[in-house]
């Protein structure tokens, strides 16, 4: 099995030892991804707008998210997200989890990680 690697240049990259993306058995594993802005929406934004990237180096696209997992320190910031999570998937819903958890700062409102298929 050939195993891609796909760095966004993110400084936590280096500093942590992970990738923000790896392609693996015909998936796209894309890494747990902070947004910048000073609210959760814009967070939010930001973060997908990362992932977007990372699944296009990848060939992959929205409507090849399998699966999403959205950490929140806060759950009640989740709902305000569902507008944008809801046109970004569009008519093409991943399978989804939603952990109200700590994250690696606390400016940090929301971190978002996605599977997505490669298509054939």
């Amino acid at each position: 099995m050939t195993i891609q690697r796909i760095a966004s240049g993110g400084p936590f990259e280096e500093r942590v030892g992970y990738c923000r993306a790896v392609i693996a058995g015909g998936l796209v594993h894309v890494s747990g991804t902070v947004g910048q802005g000073d609210t959760v929406v814009e967070q939010c934004r930001s973060a997908l707008s990362v992932i977007e990237d990372a699944l296009a180096k990848a060939g992959a696209g929205w409507s090849d998210v399998v699966r999403v997992t959205y950490m929140l320190p806060d759950r009640a910031e989740f709902e305000p997200c569902w507008p944008i999570l809801s046109e970004t998937f569009g008519a093409n819903p991943p399978a989804a989890t939603m952990i109200e958890c700590g994250l690696i700062d606390p400016k940090y409102r929301i971190e978002i990680e996605v599977t997505a298929l490669l298509p054939e």
